[in-house]
C-alpha cells in the first residue's frame, strides 16, 4: 500500500473516532434527496449505528430505498483546512434478532418510539491532500477529488 494511502486511512479513522454526528443522505422512492444529522456509534469503521423514530423522513426513505451516502466531518476547523470521510452504504432498521450486537456498540438505551438503524459502508473515501502548490500530492491535479481508503484495514 502506498504511504499516502496509509496516511489517508489513518485520517479517516481519526475523523470517525473524533466526531459523533454524521450527515445521512437518503432519497425517497422518487429520488427526492433528504439529509439529516444523526448521532452515531461504530466499533469497526464499517457498521454505523444511530437511533431514529421510524416516522422521520430519513427512516421512511430507508424503508423504500436503502442506499445512502454519509459524510463525517469536523465543522469547527478553519476554512480550507477541513477533511471529511465520505461513505457509500446500505442502511436498514436493526432487526430484533440483531439488537444485542447493535446495543453493544450504540451507547445507552434507545427510548420509544426510537429504533436502532445500521448503515453498512461498502466504500470510504477522503479528499486527496494538496501540497503547497495547490496540486494534489498523489495525482498532481488542481481540483478536489476523493480517493478510496480502508480505515478498517485489511
Amino acid at each position: 500500500m502506498h504511504m499516502v494511502e496509509q496516511d489517508l486511512a489513518a485520517v479517516a479513522r481519526t475523523i470517525i473516532d473524533a466526531n459523533r454526528y454524521m450527515t445521512l443522505a437518503t432519497a425517497d422512492a422518487q429520488g427526492q434527496p433528504w439529509a439529516s444529522p444523526v448521532f452515531y456509534a461504530t466499533a469497526d469503521y464499517t457498521e454505523f449505528y444511530w437511533a431514529s423514530a421510524p416516522q422521520t423522513t430519513h427512516s421512511e426513505n430507508l424503508a423504500q430505498r436503502p442506499q445512502v451516502s454519509i459524510v463525517i466531518f469536523d465543522s469547527t476547523v478553519p476554512e480550507g483546512t477541513g477533511q471529511a470521510v465520505y461513505l457509500s452504504a446500505t442502511a436498514e432498521q436493526v432487526h430484533d434478532d440483531d439488537l444485542d450486537r447493535a446495543q453493544a456498540v450504540y451507547p445507552g438505551p434507545v427510548p420509544d418510539p426510537y429504533r436502532l438503524y445500521r448503515a453498512t459502508a461498502y466504500e470510504h473515501s477522503v479528499l486527496c491532500p494538496r501540497g503547497e502548490s495547490g496540486a494534489c500530492l498523489q495525482h498532481g491535479v488542481l481540483v478536489d477529488h476523493r480517493v478510496l481508503v480502508n480505515p478498517a484495514g485489511g
